[in-house]
This record gives structure tokens, sequence and C-alpha cells, in this order.
């Protein structure tokens, strides 16, 4: 690493695009079709979605995005000891075929997950991903099919850290304009780092804080730019402790709160809409004011079975399989629109689960 911590590689990682002849079906069985949500802005449910060659097994789904060709990327966590050291990036086409896969790198080499946060930017007449990887403690650039572009590791400049554990990035956002970058400490010492185009440090701000102390963090966990139509473009950051949006201008000046959240992981935006996955067993839909339209596969008494209130929480049902339900969610850790207005939700649970909401 440099004095600002960016790598620039030569390295190319291997993509694997071995497509097999034969697709198995998901263990689980065929997806089922509930029905969800309210008026236009109801969907289908096509619960594990996409079909997985044998060398690929989930362990947690933690991240996905569309690229413009609508092609699906879905970030696999890969602690679980069953499926170590296999490829942590698996890519499939709108129908749910797999195409290729890369990432063995990204997975991990003991108990604790690597691969956490997925996003995708184009960058001129070239798309990006963009890998958060906790315990590496680097977010990462890579092309479409796995090439390096650059890492980026502890963010020194800004003198808030001391140890490299206290790195541990979540998700990243895009500065609509000026090419910077915005990235999540969520689950070390809770900042949000913005670097420049070409790899300088910019700023440093929030830190830790509780419900009373706006500008401020328990887990910044997921951030998005909520560029949306007559809306003046601010950094959205989902403070997942505090159970709350926090909004900041483009520099890092506190700006306002959105309340009523109870555990949100990331965003995506489509025209008037902000698509937020929320830990706690629903997917929540935003209009245009940010007031809510509805909370997908929400019933008060699902959540608290999913989060077994007056037991261990939410590992109960998270490593239980046989006890979800079609048209539930049990952990949504992050969400994505596709081009045609449907949504792709993947789980933080054993085994992993991609669901596909097909816009009726």
């Amino acid at each position: 690493m440099n004095r600002r911590s960016f790598l620039q590689s030569s390295a190319t990682l291997s993509a694997a695009f071995a497509a097999p002849a034969i697709l198995r079906a998901s263990d689980k069985g065929p997806a089922k079709k509930a029905i969800i949500g309210t008026g236009e802005h109801t969907y289908e449910c096509h619960h594990y979605w996409g079909t997985l060659p044998d060398h690929i097994k989930w362990g947690e789904t933690h991240g996905v995005t569309v690229d413009e060709a609508g092609f699906i990327y879905i970030l696999n966590n890969t602690g679980a000891s069953s499926v170590r050291h296999q490829d942590a990036v698996a890519v499939f086409d709108p129908s749910g075929r797999f195409v290729r896969s890369f990432g063995s790198e990204y997975s991990a080499s003991n108990i604790h997950t690597v691969g956490h946060g997925l996003d995708l930017r184009k960058e001129g007449n070239t798309e990006y991903l963009y890998l958060s990887l906790t315990w590496a403690n680097l977010v990462v650039k890579t092309t479409l099919n796995g090439e390096l572009v650059w890492a980026q590791s502890v963010p020194w400049e800004s003198g808030v850290y001391t140890e490299r554990k206290q790195f541990i990035p979540t998700n990243v956002a895009f500065h609509p304009t000026d090419g910077s970058l915005y990235i999540t400490n969520g689950y070390g010492t809770p900042y949000i780092h913005q670097y420049s185009a070409d790899g300088r440090h910019l700023r440093t701000f929030g830190g830790k804080g509780g419900k009373d102390q706006h500008g401020k963090f328990t887990n910044p966990h997921g951030c998005w730019v909520d560029n949306r139509p007559g809306r003046t473009p601010m950094l959205v950051v989902c403070d997942r402790g505090n159970q709350r949006l926090e909004y900041f201008t483009l520099e890092g000046q506190y700006v306002s709160t959105v309340e009523g959240l109870t555990n949100p992981d990331h965003i995506d935006v489509r025209g008037d809409l902000l698509l937020i996955p929320d830990l706690h067993a629903r997917v929540t839909l935003l209009g245009k004011d940010n007031q809510v339209i509805t909370h997908l596969g929400f019933d008060q008494a699902w959540t608290d079975r999913v989060l077994n209130k007056g037991g261990q929480g939410g590992l109960v049902m998270r490593t239980k399989p046989e006890t979800w339900e079609d048209g539930r969610f049990i952990h949504p850790h992050d969400a994505c629109f596709d081009r045609d207005g449907n949504i792709f939700v993947v789980e933080w649970v054993r085994g992993g689960r991609v669901t596909k909401l097909r816009k009726v």
C-alpha cells in the first residue's frame, strides 16, 4: 500500500467462464409465487431464484447488483466450512442461468466471512464492480470479469485509526458527477470516508453516536447518493444500529434524518422510489418524500418469530430453512432493481437465498 492506500495492479484475476451442460435446480425445491406489496408496487415472489452449477454453493448471500445488460451479480459470503475457497461472485443472465463466477481470493479461509458489499458503477463506457471485504479490511474495484483494478485498505490519512482491524468496510456509494466515492466503515470505527476518482483522501466524517446524536452512527452499514428527480443530490447513510437514515451533503455535512426503520442495510433508487432491504424481515419502499409506500413481506407476528423475541434472536430461523415461509423474508441484506423494475433480494441466512420479486 502506498501513502494513499491504493494499489494499482497489473495482475489479472482468473474468471471462471465454465458453463456446465446440466444445471441443477435449487436444493430447496421450485420457487413459489406468493404475491406481496400493494397497488402498482405489487410483486410475485420467486424464491431460490437462479440455477447453480455444482462447484458453487451459497454460504450467506450478501450482495447483489445488476449491470447495464441485465446480468445479475451475487456476492456470496463463504465463511461456512463447506463453501470456503470457492468463487465469491456468481453471475446469472436475466432468466436465472448461471454464466460465470470469480473471486476465490475473496473467500474466507476461516470462520470469519469476507464478501459483504457489492456495488456497480459505469465510468465512461466501462462498468466496474466494487466489493467491500469486511474481515480483509479492503474495498476492491474490478472489471465485470473480476480483473483487479485497485484495492483500498485502511484510510490512515484520516487520522482516526491506530489499528487495521478498526477498518471493516461494508458498502460504497458514488458521487454523481466528480467520480469520487464514499466508503462506510460499518463494522469498525463508524466513519464515512470519501476518496477522489484518482485515489486522494478527501474527507472523513461521522463517528460514534447514539440516536440523540445526528450525523453520528452506531453502524453505518450502507450508503447511496439520493439523486431522485426534484431532489438536491445528497448522501444517505443506513445507520442500522440507530434504526434510521441520515442525510448529508455531498461534502459530508449533516442535513436530516428519516426515522421509522428497524434495521436498514443498504439502498437502491429507481425513479421516485427508495428501496431499503431491512434485516428485520422486510423490504421497504419509500416514495419521493420518503414516506413509506409499503413494507414488502412484512407481518409483525412473523418478524417477532424471526427475531425470536425472548429467545436467541435471529440465529434460530436464520439457520432453519424448513421454517421459512413463501412470501416472507428472514434477513434481507441487500436488494436492487433491474431495468424492468423487478427487485432482487439476497438474504443473510445459512445456505443463502436469492429472491426475484417480479413486478406484477
